[in-house]
């Protein structure tokens, strides 16, 4: 019954995060706060008068009796903010949740990047969100991410594959398995990592709890990755709050006439770094490379027809007519760029003449 107080603090109406940090910076303990008479009460700065009676009158023994034994029959750990397993970085934010539902394990301190993007992402998006997750995973930094399909999804299995860890944050209960596809991430990454919920156990996932979810990813971490984003979209959203928490932004360049590259487009345009390899990262927080983790090819060293083509093929693999067509190039001018494209490893040739990035 450790938890019970706590439990019992935040299931009462009116009391949110802001003002259960305020209660405990007043009291120490949830546990006093539920004892505290109405003028001990009061005594707390900017503590509304529909807040105390709200502590004083309502019934809260049912709700944290009931958590209190899920949590238990779960075998879900509960993480306070007043314990030193409690992520710092998360502290800093300005309405840090009481407490975290953990399964896996926590480091308070680990160096750690998100990565968010599409849930409708594209074969190259999830492509190369799974090599840089696995190459940051390589380099000794924890993937972390949402646990939606797509974007999400590759960010998880790409630093598994690195033989690194992951974090998922849940825009659920943490008993709750969403979606249903990444059963297997649910199951792995407590092994590897963590799954972390601030929502109460056996909470749906409503479509107001994600943006709350996304406050929680990019405060865990010193920088959030967007891969692919429309213009209007959960990914920009957290992007607004890793900027709002003081976090760097980093975005991953797109086609320009995919719908799914206009908001990682538009960040870069409003001064999110550009990234086109890990070093980009790796540079911003000083850390150190190891060799051979990874290779970056930057658009910017190409000559600009070759970086026009490599560009096209960066939204998806098409066919070499295909190629023509859309960059407008004859075919003596494409045949010969993708050869030196291909000589120098940045395209790969699939069958049926088809083209890819490497």
């Amino acid at each position: 019954m450790d938890n019970f107080f706590w439990f019992a603090l935040k299931a009462i109406p009116s009391v949110g995060n802001v003002t259960f940090r305020r209660l405990l910076d007043h009291f120490s303990t949830p546990e006093r706060v539920l004892k505290a008479s109405a003028a001990e009460l009061a005594c707390v700065k900017g503590l509304h008068q529909e807040v105390i009676g709200a502590i004083l009158g309502y019934d809260y023994r049912p709700a944290a009796e009931l958590e209190c034994r899920s949590v238990a029959t779960a075998g879900v750990t509960v993480i306070n903010i007043l314990s030193d397993k409690y992520p710092n970085l998360l502290l800093q934010i300005p309405d840090p949740p009481p407490y975290l539902y953990v399964k896996g394990e926590l480091l308070p301190s680990e160096p750690a990047i998100a990565i968010v993007g599409s849930r409708q992402a594209s074969p190259y998006g999830m492509m190369v969100t799974e090599k840089l997750a696995c190459e940051l995973a390589e380099n000794g930094i924890t993937v972390v991410s949402g646990m939606a399909r797509g974007i999400d999804t590759a960010a998880h299995r790409g630093a598994l594959k690195g033989g690194g860890r992951s974090i998922g944050v849940l825009g659920c209960g943490i008993d709750i398995h969403y979606p249903l596809e990444n059963l297997k991430l649910f199951f792995d990454l407590p092994e590897r990592g963590a799954l972390v919920s601030e929502f109460p156990m056996g909470s749906t996932p409503r479509a107001e709890n994600f943006p709350r979810r996304n406050r929680i990813i990019s405060g865990l971490c010193r920088g959030v990755l967007v891969v692919e984003a429309a213009e209007k979209s959960g990914s920009l959203i957290t992007a607004r709050y890793a900027l709002e928490q003081g976090r760097e932004v980093f975005a991953i360049p797109g086609n320009i006439t995919n719908k799914s590259s206009r908001g990682t487009n538009l960040l870069i345009k409003q001064g999110a770094r550009l990234v086109d390899g890990i070093g980009d990262i790796l540079e911003e927080f000083h850390f150190r490379e190891k060799r051979g983790a990874f290779t970056s090819y930057p658009i910017c060293t190409l000559a600009p027809l070759e970086a026009a083509v490599y560009t096209l093929l960066s939204g998806e693999p098409l066919h070499i007519d295909e190629i023509i067509v859309k960059s407008a190039l004859t075919v003596g001018e494409v045949s010969a760029i993708l050869l030196r494209l291909e000589l120098n490893g940045m395209l790969l040739q699939l069958p049926g003449k088809i083209y890819t990035v490497a």
